[in-house]
């Protein structure tokens, strides 16, 4: 697949050095599924965490805001290295600010993906601004850009790519594959 990578997105990603995720719907397929005895199952896509390690490698931090608490979201997080990490949390604009208040961060500086109503705000409020094909279509409309890949399917690596193109940074880490 061919990035798409326009001016007006190079440009938009140009600063972005930190990169935050949501779980449901962006690293999985935003589906839920339980056990008899009521345990949460998550599947998480393999290129998305390739992806998150590539964009550490070139020195961009990482996050993850959720709505929901999960013990699988925590050993994912934890390894993939994700630098920051918040569960329980609704409000994710709010969740954000003070993601930018405690590491020093702004807004210009950072990319939001997410897919649901939930994440509009935040991702408004993130200097890049991104969803996926299964996303909402309020949320569609306000982002910055859409990957072409559903959510759980590689999207979030395929935004990784984006970033790491814009900054020329992505040749050099496929390189190292050859």
């Amino acid at each position: 697949m061919k990035l798409d990578l326009t001016p007006e997105l190079q440009s938009k990603l140009q600063s972005i050095s930190l990169v935050v995720f949501d779980v449901d719907g962006i690293l999985n397929s935003g589906q839920l599924n339980f056990l008899a005895d009521g345990r949460e199952i998550k599947s998480f896509n393999i290129l998305d965490g390739l992806g998150i390690k590539l964009l550490q490698r070139s020195g961009i931090k990482t996050a993850i805001i959720t709505g929901r608490r999960s013990p699988q979201v925590e050993l994912r997080a934890e390894a993939l290295g994700i630098h920051y990490l918040r569960q329980g949390r609704e409000d994710k604009r709010k969740a954000l600010e003070e993601l930018w208040q405690e590491t020093g961060f702004k807004s210009d500086q950072t990319a939001y993906i997410g897919d649901d109503l939930p994440d509009l705000a935040a991702i408004r409020a993130a200097g890049f601004g991104a969803t996926v094909p299964n996303g909402h279509w309020f949320v569609r409309e306000h982002a910055d850009w859409c990957a072409s890949t559903p959510g759980g399917s590689g999207a979030a690596r395929e935004l990784c790519d984006l970033i790491l193109a814009a900054q020329g940074k992505l040749d050099t880490l496929l390189g190292e594959y050859l």
